[in-house]
């Protein structure tokens, strides 16, 4: 029987609100689980925990991470990357002196930057963006969300953004409508993967704070459960949309999300400009510890 460091951890908490689950678990070497068991542990774990990171040790300053759902593995998980490398900083004196640490995914090299000390926050570099043209039926989009047609913006663009995972970027007309939306989990699932995407973006520009920019919801699902209440790359791809169609200049700002009119939970935006004139759009928040043990496998 195997034996590893487990943590339940809510990242993206603020002001009182939920935050998102993440299930954290600690490895001394990457080879210490095979892609069969790491799967086993989220399926065991659906319900507990939206998704649950691996995370290993390379060398001073560089982690090995890799996420599974209940369902399959995520190529890219942003709130269970925020929970743990919050989680793993905090803890660490050597990490907390450092500016940034790395974390190697499946697909990128990330930095993450410490904030820690200043924001009491930890920053994580989205992956590089990518667009890709998408067929805007809004009355099959309308109908899978189970939305009117009309809740859907016409001024603006629906598009398809990859900030780490495929995500349709939908308008949403106002607040009122964003918070009433309620779609069916299989009729929803069945349109995404018809449609080759992984979550679902809802955002409008009414908010229930005016220290926000905008209201978001996500919903994942192809991972197994309907609605993600706080989300890294969900909002990363949203960032790279605004940018993109020119309705942010890259400052700073703050994004409500989930069905709460009230109790937001809060993930903050950055985007940085390099010598080439692109954009790297990096989400932040931390996060507390719920649970931590021993899990047997």
């Amino acid at each position: 029987m195997k034996s590893i460091v487990f943590k339940k951890l809510n990242a993206f908490s603020a002001n009182g609100s939920s935050g998102n689950p993440a299930g954290a678990v600690y490895l001394k070497n990457q080879g210490d689980l095979s892609p069969g068991e790491m799967q086993e542990i989220a399926r065991e774990l659906k319900s507990f925990v939206s998704e649950v990171g691996f995370v290993a040790g390379i060398d001073a300053g560089r982690y090995w991470i890799r996420y599974y759902s209940s369902e399959r593995e995520v190529n890219f998980c942003g709130h269970a990357t925020i929970a743990i490398l919050y989680d793993l900083i905090r803890n660490s004196p050597e990490l907390l002196a450092r500016k940034e640490v790395f974390i190697h995914t499946a697909k990128d090299e990330l930095a993450v930057e410490n904030r820690i000390p200043t924001e009491d926050c930890v920053f994580i570099q989205a992956p590089r963006p990518a667009f890709r043209p998408f067929a805007d039926d809004r009355e099959g989009l309308s109908g899978a969300l189970g939305v009117e047609t009309g809740d859907i913006r016409g001024d603006l663009p629906v598009s398809v953004v990859n900030a780490g995972l495929e995500t349709l970027i939908v308008p949403v007309v106002s607040l009122k409508r964003i918070l009433a939306v309620s779609p069916d989990l299989e009729g929803l699932k069945a349109y995404c993967i018809a449609n080759g995407i992984d979550i679902v973006t809802l955002y409008s520009g009414e908010v229930s704070f005016s220290s926000n920019r905008f209201r978001t919801r996500v919903f994942a699902p192809t991972f197994g459960y309907l609605e993600d209440p706080a989300t890294g790359s969900g909002n990363a791809a949203f960032g790279y949309y605004l940018l993109a169609n020119r309705m942010t200049d890259g400052k700073p700002l703050s994004i409500e999300q989930n069905d709460s009119r009230d109790r937001p939970n809060i993930v903050k935006l950055s985007a940085r400009e390099d010598e080439a004139g692109r954009y790297h759009v990096s989400f932040g928040g931390n996060a507390l510890v719920k649970f931590e043990g021993t899990y047997y496998l």
